[in-house]
């Protein structure tokens, strides 16, 4: 039913969007806090996980700072730090580095790899850019709404190493 697909989606799944879609009247560390404090985890809690991420991924410096205040990258590696900071099983990524440069998308790619080693979240990330699907260990391409093929990644590549 609708309230346990919510339920669902709240606790077991996180969520990364093309455009990091945060609140600008917070800051970086409220913005990761929020989905917490959604689900009932106490403030202190909440705060010192939502610091821990930032500081995971490179914004320890930059807790304080708004949305406005952060480059297109940082924003993104916030957006990254809030779809994990509730520790869901998956980690959905639509487009995650569409609206970013190339040095600025190897950056959250390699946020989302250390995510996903780090945590063990499974991450899966659509994305239009043949290049990124290097990183994958298993690559899944649709044609017409239907599964064309099936990939296992025997050539895994880091982020530092894709060719835009």
């Amino acid at each position: 039913d609708d309230g346990g697909r919510t339920a669902l989606r709240r606790s077991e799944i996180g969520f990364v969007y093309q455009f990091h879609h945060l609140l600008p009247e917070f800051s970086a560390l409220e913005n990761v806090m929020m989905p917490q404090l959604i689900r009932g985890q106490p403030r202190e809690i909440a705060k010192a996980r939502a610091g821990e991420l930032l500081a995971f991924l490179g914004l320890g410096a930059r807790v304080d700072h708004r949305p406005s205040e952060l480059s297109g990258g940082e924003q993104q590696r916030v957006a990254v730090a809030r779809a994990v900071a509730k520790r869901p099983e998956v980690l959905l990524c639509d487009e995650p580095t569409g609206a970013l440069d190339s040095a600025t998308g190897v950056k959250v790619l390699e946020a989302l790899a250390d995510v996903n080693r780090s945590l063990g979240t499974t991450t899966i990330i659509i994305t239009h850019n043949a290049s990124i699907a290097v990183m994958a260990d298993r690559v899944i391409r649709f044609a017409d709404g239907r599964i064309a093929s099936v990939e296992t990644n025997a050539n895994r590549r880091p982020a530092s190493e894709v060719r835009w």
